[in-house]
């Protein structure tokens, strides 16, 4: 139960006669699953580059389907909109958003002890478990604080 997100990959397209990978990273939100282009290859470099707009999806399926019927035109779009507005701290970034993807799945644990869906016991070793994964994330935050990419 600590899939936090899903990751699937999409295709490629070429940019600069360089091949870019474009996948889509889905994650819960409590309310809808929220997808996100990252693009990567050659193009990019070594760290992968998200697109800053979402593809939501009342399911995983949906935000997969709707993310499937874009052209490589709009891929492209999107990628140059996403270098444009390239972070320079991406590991920092990526790290950040594990957090918070993290803090929120142990609230939606909590909600779900508190509406009856899960056990209390279960619930508190997912918790737990959760809790560790956070205690090691936090250990590697000054490893990336402060790199600059790009």
């Amino acid at each position: 139960m600590t899939d936090f997100s899903t990751e699937q990959q999409l295709g490629t397209f070429t940019v600069d006669g360089e091949i870019c990978e474009v996948s889509l990273s889905i994650a819960y939100d409590g309310l809808e699953h929220v997808g996100r282009l990252w693009f990567g290859g050659p193009v990019v470099g070594q760290n992968r580059i998200p697109d800053h707009g979402i593809i939501p999806g009342r399911t995983q399926e949906e935000a997969i389907e709707l993310a499937q019927r874009l052209t490589a035109d709009d891929f492209l779009r999107r990628f140059f909109r996403a270098r444009a507005e390239k972070r320079k701290f991406l590991q920092l970034r990526a790290a950040t958003q594990t957090f918070l993807d993290k803090v929120k799945y142990m609230n939606r644990v909590a909600v779900s002890v508190q509406g009856g869906i899960m056990d209390p016991e279960s619930a508190r070793k997912e918790l737990d478990l959760v809790v560790a994964e956070l205690h090691e994330l936090v250990d590697t935050l000054p490893l990336v604080a402060g790199v600059e990419e790009g």
